[in-house]
């Protein structure tokens, strides 16, 4: 499987407040298919995850929104936790970041809250999608078929609800991102 998405590379956008589980398992699923993964945050530095209910680890962020162009990405995961998505969906960076690849139509995976920072951007309307519970109001008022299914894949989006999903996640976002990997770029 190492190989499987070789010479892919992966923007993970996050912030202060990630939910660590759903930071790092997706991306230790990434790196270990092949793929490179960059965090890229609004800040340089560390970042802090939220491990359920109290502070977590920190993550160095790799690039800046500043620094990052989405054009040199092949593909996009957007992390959840309350407060990263929440303060992402508010910084017109982050949203412009994330519109780029949602225009490029670049794959992008989104667990937990991370449709948040997509509701901004325009990446929901007509897309069948799931996500924490709290949010089928938001997706759905936003143009999105909201489910409570483990994981849904709707052509270049795949979506999750919640860290006990992640396997289904993790392995779901692999084999849409190896699409990319087949196709001409």
């Amino acid at each position: 499987m190492a190989a499987k998405l070789s010479n892919l590379k992966v923007a993970i956008l996050a912030t202060d407040g990630f939910e660590e589980s759903e930071l790092r398992k997706p991306r230790e699923a990434l790196d270990k298919a092949g793929a490179k993964t960059i965090v890229v945050s609004q800040r340089s530095g560390d970042i802090r995850g939220w491990s359920m209910r109290d502070w977590g680890d920190p993550v160095r962020a790799d690039a800046t929104l500043d620094q990052a162009d989405p054009a040199d990405f092949d593909a996009l995961m957007l992390p959840g936790g309350v407060i990263n998505p929440d303060r992402l969906r508010i910084d017109p960076r982050a949203v412009a970041f994330v519109k780029a690849f949602v225009d490029a139509n670049k794959p992008i995976a989104a667990i937990c809250h991370g449709p948040w920072t997509l509701i901004n951007a325009g990446g929901v309307k007509g897309k069948r999608m799931t996500s924490w519970a709290s949010l089928e109001a938001d997706l759905t008022n936003a143009g999105a078929h909201w489910v409570d299914e483990p994981c849904v894949t709707d052509g270049t989006l795949v979506t999750s609800r919640r860290p006990d999903d992640l396997p289904a996640f993790n392995e779901a976002m692999i084999a849409l991102f190896a699409q990319r990997v087949r196709m001409p770029m």
